[in-house]
């Protein structure tokens, strides 16, 4: 019986401790935060300048993840134009598109005749009585065809495939400006990057700063709690706080700053967009991009509290 009361007495006071610690820590954070409170003024504007500087990097990151997937839309549909012998006939012509779409590289092809092409371009090019003058007309017949593989990679060894037919005058491949944009994204991902490093530092510069300057004005209380024998990890707790909620502030400001951005340029851009026949929509950040951020901005602002803390509480000891 003694065993189990000795046991049982060493279960409640593990079970006490975990709850002190708990109500210690929850305690620390409602009053680290209840300080910000107090100045707003400062607080806010500690929180706009991480806000600001989280919001830059992860503004660049989403327009590149949109840009991303309107490029795979319209890589989707790149085809490759044959523009055949102006003396095919159609027999022949019909027979050309069978043979091409049983390519295993091929999904789909479609024929565009002579006299289709030369109305298509009457309607669009806006010389139709021009074009009515000519005593014959000099469009040729044109295949239309999808790649089963849209990758930048394929399309050249399909187009040479198909250029090497005899009744095939001229092959269009219409890509080189997507290779060209996908340089530039690849570029401006490692810009991106570079530039969330470099702004994430100085998110824990500013914590940092702005933590040590807590530590400078609340000396004479560290160094009595020092006296009364607060540890260092006692002393510390609530300055690990107040950097977690300046990080978690700044990436909240961050959050409706992009979605400040992202709805102002979401109109424009819509509208350009349908002139250019795409109904893609701009995609601004999701939840779990939102609660990343603001996890993210948490952590930065625990890492400049914690390297500042343990530097700024070695020089403050008791005399």
């Amino acid at each position: 019986m003694s065993r189990n009361a000795s046991s049982n007495s060493v279960v409640g006071r593990k079970k006490v401790n975990k709850i002190s610690w708990f109500q210690q820590n929850q305690e620390t954070a409602v009053d680290s935060l209840s300080r910000l409170m107090v100045e707003p003024g400062s607080s806010f504007l500690t929180w706009s300048v991480i806000g600001i500087a989280l919001a830059l990097p992860v503004c660049l990151l989403l327009f590149l993840q949109n840009l991303q997937q309107l490029n795979r839309s319209l890589d989707q549909a790149g085809n490759i134009s044959l523009f055949m012998d102006i003396a095919i006939s159609e027999a022949a012509l019909e027979n050309n598109r069978r043979e091409i779409e049983a390519m295993e590289e091929v999904l789909t092809v479609t024929a565009i005749s002579a006299e289709t092409a030369l109305v298509e371009f009457q309607a669009t090019s806006g010389l139709g009585n021009v074009l009515e003058n000519l005593d014959e007309n000099p469009l040729p017949p044109v295949l239309v065809v999808t790649p089963a593989e849209t990758a930048l990679g394929s399309l050249p060894v399909l187009a040479g495939e198909l250029d090497a037919r005899p009744d095939v005058e001229y092959v269009q491949v219409d890509l080189e400006w997507v290779q060209r944009l996908f340089a530039i994204i690849g570029f401006a991902e490692r810009l991106a990057a570079g530039l969330a490093l470099l702004l994430g530092l100085g998110v824990i510069l500013a914590v940092g700063n702005t933590v040590r300057l807590a530590i400078e004005n609340r000396r004479d209380e560290i160094l009595v709690m020092k006296l009364v024998g607060g540890t260092d990890a006692y002393v510390a707790r609530p300055f690990l706080y107040t950097g977690i909620w300046y990080g978690i502030g700044g990436g909240l400001i961050s959050i409706l700053l992009v979605l400040i951005v992202f709805l102002f340029l979401s109109g424009p851009l819509s509208q350009l967009l349908t002139l250019y026949g795409s109904d893609y929509s701009l995609a601004g950040i999701s939840v779990s991009n939102a609660l990343l951020l603001l996890v993210t901005a948490g952590g930065l602002g625990f890492i400049g509290a914690c390297v500042t803390v343990i530097r700024q509480l070695k020089n403050i000891e008791p005399a």
